[in-house]
């Protein structure tokens, strides 16, 4: 018996024949006709090869393969039910699930705590996974349920993935405090004039200033390169070396740190973060619910 040929309709039928005992009251109970049940019934038998009901008078009564199908099946309509219930009547106080995002670290750092912050009193037991990604994974770990939300810059994807802006951002320089290029308005040449920190996962390639900068025939040092914008804050507050990084998080990470945020003296586009979802789960009550609170958690970060 092969598990496509299944019909979840027909355990149904299966289920009222058992409780009614009877093809003409299973019928009016599931507002079938009397044929059209007498179909199902044939169907069920064809899959199980087996009678399942034998006739005695007006009463149908059971054999001993449906006595052991009609426990299981039973729970099994129970428990799909439920979860039709659950998902049309979400309640985040009482339900009990776990949510798969796709963050990039440095997101990972601003909008978990102000999220999990609102989870804890408001969702207690939703549990969360917060996991890196891969950009050409995104799109096809969002339709296959790997992922139920990612968070990232905009990119192009497939009509089949819905997304909406969350933050707008701008790149920034920091250097720390009593620096020589901070004694007066950071200009593009005192800009270039320094050594810089690119923060990057890959080994090698430009950063997004660096390709800013080509398209005016300019470039800069990078006398380092790391993966994290948390240490490169640290090494900021230590050298004259400059970072160029995103300014949410640029004000996050220097908290306590003896250096300086000013702005950036070269003209770029905004540096927007989007929230990304599959289409299938557009109108998943959960799904709205926990986008919803995300979009929350990030409008209590600090005001830039």
């Amino acid at each position: 018996m092969h598990i496509n040929r299944l019909d979840l309709n027909l355990f149904v039928v299966l289920d009222a024949i058992y409780t009614e005992g009877n093809i003409t009251r299973a019928a009016r109970t599931l507002n079938l006709t009397q044929p059209a049940l007498s179909h199902a019934l044939g169907r069920l038998r064809a899959i199980f090869n087996d009678p399942l009901f034998t006739r005695r008078g007006s009463l149908m009564m059971p054999t001993p393969l449906t006595r052991s199908l009609i426990g299981p099946v039973r729970q099994s309509l129970k428990t799909l039910a439920t979860s039709v219930r659950q998902a049309n009547a979400f309640d985040p106080a009482t339900t009990t699930r776990v949510f798969t995002i796709g963050l990039r670290d440095v997101l990972e750092t601003q909008i978990l705590p102000p999220l999990l912050t609102q989870m804890e009193t408001m969702a207690p037991g939703v549990d969360l996974v917060s996991a890196r990604i891969d950009r050409r994974d995104m799109e096809s770990e969002l339709a296959a349920g790997v992922l139920d939300m990612a968070v990232d810059v905009l990119f192009q994807t497939s009509r089949n993935i819905h997304h909406a802006q969350l933050v707008r951002d701008h790149q920034v320089v920091v250097l720390r405090d009593g620096h020589p290029a901070a004694a007066g308005p950071l200009t593009l040449d005192s800009y270039l004039d320094q050594r810089h920190i690119l923060v990057s996962s890959r080994r090698a390639g430009q950063g997004l200033e660096d390709l800013a900068l080509a398209r005016i025939d300019r470039h800069r040092r990078v006398a380092l390169r790391c993966q994290q914008y948390f240490a490169a804050c640290r090494v900021v507050s230590r050298t004259d070396l400059l970072l160029t990084m995103p300014e949410h998080y640029a004000r996050w990470a220097n908290q306590g740190l003896p250096n300086r945020i000013v702005p950036l003296p070269l003209d770029m586009p905004p540096l927007d973060i989007y929230l990304y979802w599959h289409e299938n789960a557009d109108a998943d009550p959960a799904g709205l619910w926990m986008r919803a609170l995300l979009r929350q958690a990030v409008e209590a970060l600090a005001p830039m």
